[in-house]
């Protein structure tokens, strides 16, 4: 599911910040992917403090960058940008306060092109990770808010890998209608970095009006919306989950769609659905789920799990350093 991703960093020295240089799962993943020729990864944190942990889990950081956002020698330049990017909302007091913070140090770090992108989150909450990201960095163009989606991927009974996309399962706790249209748009981009030509399906418990309620008229008007954009790949709704994925069902209730039935991108209408969703998929299904991939930001900035293991801060952050590309 990766080469292509891999192929596109390989080599290419890009650097990506990691915010828990205390961690040795952070430490693990870094030596991995140095080794691997992949990136160039930094990890923040007082280098003695560091390396002790390296050496007592026989972690070889040898070559891998390790920065003191305590003592680093940018600091007062990053303060000063951070003041202006931050003018009316932070004093300079209170910037160079929040920059001996590991995940404010390591997003001006991206900010100010001392990096390619960020991966934090493995010791702390998904909002300590998008608020800097947010305050610093900022959305794209266009774009009025981050949002998330999981890749979920298994081997089939026939050996090839089945893999889905699903969003917003993290950040948006309802999102609106124009905010669905955001992630449907954003995760469907980011389907074909795993090479996913999107079919998306926004879900619902109604399908084609079968059900009625607000939650319902807010899917169909976001579908309404995304089919009056000159889009580049296939969106239906509303639908439900069984008529999205199922040939047999999409014939009984949503014969003339050209999604139904046959669904590979799944946006859901809240975050209740979409994180009980996804994890119903990688606890009962068997798949493997990477995420939260964040969307909408300027850099490419994500979100671990504090239950993550060394080969999902592997992957993620290869997914990471492609989203930059």
């Amino acid at each position: 599911m990766f080469e292509k991703m891999i192929g596109l960093i390989q080599g290419k020295n890009r650097k990506i910040v990691f915010t828990e240089g205390y961690d040795a799962r952070i430490l693990k993943a870094a030596e991995k992917l140095y080794q691997d020729n992949l990136m160039l990864p930094v990890l923040l944190g007082v280098p003695e403090k560091v390396l002790a942990i390296a050496t007592q889990n026989q972690i070889n950081l040898n070559g891998i960058e390790i920065i003191d956002p305590e003592t680093c020698p940018d600091t007062e330049a990053m303060v000063a940008e951070m003041v202006t990017l931050r003018k009316g909302k932070m004093t300079e007091e209170e910037c160079r306060a929040a920059l001996k913070k590991a995940n404010y140090f390591g997003t001006m770090m991206v900010k100010m092109g001392m990096a390619h992108g960020l991966l934090g989150g493995a010791t702390y909450s998904t909002a300590d990770t998008v608020r800097p990201a947010l305050q610093i960095v900022k959305t794209k163009p266009g774009q009025k808010i981050v949002s998330s989606c999981f890749v979920l991927n298994r081997t089939g009974k026939n050996g090839t890998n089945e893999r889905y996309m699903m969003g917003d399962c993290a950040i948006n706790l309802n999102p609106s209608d124009d905010e669905l249209v955001e992630i449907t748009t954003e995760t469907a981009a980011c389907a074909r970095l795993f090479d996913i030509e999107p079919r998306v399906a926004l879900l619902s418990y109604s399908t084609f009006g079968s059900g009625k309620g607000d939650s319902v008229s807010k899917v169909q008007s976001a579908v309404q919306k995304l089919k009056a954009m000159k889009l580049d790949f296939a969106v239906d709704g509303e639908l439900q989950f069984d008529a999205a994925i199922a040939p047999e069902v999409a014939q009984i209730k949503a014969p003339d769609s050209l999604v139904a039935g046959k669904a590979n991108t799944f946006i859901f209408p809240n975050i209740d659905s979409g994180n009980i969703g996804y994890k119903i998929a990688q606890r009962l299904g068997g798949f493997e789920a990477f995420g939260p991939i964040l969307l909408g930001l300027n850099a490419p900035i994500n979100d671990l799990s504090r239950g993550c293991t060394v080969d999902e801060i592997y992957k993620l952050a290869i997914i990471t350093m492609a989203q930059g590309l």
